[in-house]
């Protein structure tokens, strides 16, 4: 490639804050955007040469076969644009579906490339021509943005974005119901600093009472407490896998570790009894399904220690995906006050839908 920006190039962060930055602290004004919820991917198009390099700085171009052809035909020729990779359904954004696309079968990424295809939302040009923005201003980039992208066509889209404080907060309570992740507000006079938390992101908060039922060791050594394994009782009386808590002061992990060891069960007498059954690893491999595999790392161990499902935990998190937490939850407090068989799915909070295509037209 031949670009003034070349990869790999680390994006620029945001930095969570509890509500709307004031003007003073966007240095004197910026703009909001929808927090979409997908893979953070900068891409780079030399003519026929297109890499997509994620927020690790690893390539992620072999996964997104469609987007690739659509890069093709719908960016500038020579270009570095930052944005979001999502899978957009009729009931909104679908991560899980789009964690299947890291596959080390080609056949079946491109076989997910048809049945679920892939959109890029662009919010950020890092260069066009022989052009380096990395330096100017963030308002300078935006409106950069908008006339190199002006034309693109779906699954190509630029994010729509608004210097309304009051269009911000609408879009912060509505746009969940679609599966966004909150708003973001960048300054105008910004340059882009890769690596750096120099924007802001508003994300919703709630909290849950849950079953603790199991946990996982730490990889420090098999007297400490990795992660707390989180279940909520669904309609039929199930105690559903919703989540881990994995944010733990190292002296917690220790004292956590002694204080659960009397709880302590078999998987033989435990809700989540998967021992019996077993699955198909994606390098072709079979394992017990009580030792649980990573979609992002298959050799990495998930097996736990059950636990009986008799205590419960308050933790706080930003919002499901589907039946789970979408990202790992955040501990508050135990709950010996509340019985077990009381932590359902009906007392957490449910977002009003949104369609997709109110927000970005096209996007499904």
């Amino acid at each position: 490639m031949q670009l003034p920006v070349l990869p790999p190039v680390a994006p620029m962060l945001a930095k969570s804050v509890p509500g709307l930055p004031t003007d003073a602290q966007l240095g004197g004004g910026g703009l909001f955007e929808p927090k979409w919820d997908g893979f953070r991917s900068i891409v780079f198009r030399d003519g026929d040469e297109v890499e997509i390099g994620s927020r690790n700085e690893r390539p992620m171009t072999r996964y997104f076969p469609e987007l690739v052809q659509a890069f093709r035909s719908q960016l500038p020729p020579r270009c570095v644009v930052d944005g979001e990779i999502v899978i957009a359904t009729a009931d909104g954004l679908d991560f899980e579906a789009l964690q299947q696309r890291i596959h080390p079968a080609d056949s079946r990424v491109r076989m997910l490339a048809e049945k679920t295809p892939a959109s890029f939302i662009a919010f950020d040009l890092l260069a066009v021509g022989d052009t380096d923005l990395m330096d100017r201003p963030f308002g300078e980039r935006r409106a950069a943005l908008l006339e190199a992208l002006g034309g693109a066509r779906p699954p190509v889209h630029v994010t729509p974005a608004t210097g309304d404080r009051a269009v911000a907060e609408r879009w912060f309570s509505e746009f969940e119901g679609a599966g966004l992740d909150g708003v973001v507000a960048k300054p105008l006079s910004a340059p882009y600093q890769p690596d750096k938390r120099a924007m802001f992101k508003i994300k919703h908060e709630r909290t849950a009472d849950c079953v603790v039922g199991g946990y996982r060791v730490h990889k420090s050594g098999p007297d400490a407490v990795g992660s707390l394994m989180l279940g909520l009782y669904d309609a039929s009386g199930d105690l559903a896998s919703v989540g881990v808590v994995g944010a733990l002061p190292m002296a917690q992990r220790r004292a956590l570790f002694t204080e659960l060891q009397p709880l302590v069960t078999t998987f033989e007498d435990h809700p989540w009894n998967w021992s019996m059954a077993e699955q198909i690893r994606a390098d072709g491999g079979r394992t017990p399904r009580n030792s649980e595999f990573s979609r992002w790392n298959n050799g990495k161990d998930l097996s736990f220690v059950p636990l009986r499902p008799e205590r419960v935990l308050e933790v706080r998190y930003d919002h499901m995906e589907g039946s789970r937490f979408r990202h790992t939850a955040q501990f508050v407090r135990w709950r010996p006050d509340r019985e077990p068989a009381s932590c359902t799915y009906e007392q957490l909070e449910t977002p009003v839908r949104y369609d997709l295509d109110d927000i970005v037209p096209g996007l499904r």
